[in-house]
């Protein structure tokens, strides 16, 4: 058994319509960089983080942030972490195994258009320079 990495709550940013009770799996494609499959199921223990990610996903839904549970063991988020930013200062997450969504977070903080449009730029600019995920 590892170690805990945080006591939560977790969340996560989507825009799939999704309903208390069910498993979110690793096997889609990145929002990121469409052509690799991940591996993991990504999470954070930040609102805000999983509300960004809400934004930033693929598709023309609403953007929706849920509350979650790991269901198995989990780890720092390479992509974010050490990598890039000393330690976990975004405190997110990635499993391999399934995450429960045990509610829907109706009140998360939103990015003005012009910060999410400038977050929008950088994925394009990242995802023209094939920037290295972790999977």
């Amino acid at each position: 058994m590892s170690e805990v990495l945080d006591e939560g709550p977790f969340f996560h940013g989507t825009k799939a319509d999704l309903r208390e009770g069910d498993l979110l799996t690793a096997g889609f494609r990145s929002n990121y960089r469409p052509e690799i499959v991940m591996n993991h199921i990504y999470f954070t223990a930040l609102v805000g983080g999983a509300g960004l990610a809400a934004e930033l996903a693929a598709g023309d839904a609403e953007p929706r942030v849920y509350l979650v549970e790991p269901t198995g063991e989990f780890e720092n988020d390479p992509n974010v972490t050490d990598k890039k930013f000393p330690g976990n200062p975004t405190r997110s997450y990635r499993s391999a195994e399934p995450i429960k969504v045990v509610g829907e977070v109706s009140d998360w903080p939103r990015l003005a258009p012009e910060e999410l449009q400038a977050w929008r730029d950088r994925i394009t600019v990242l995802t023209a320079e094939r920037a290295e995920i972790i999977n």
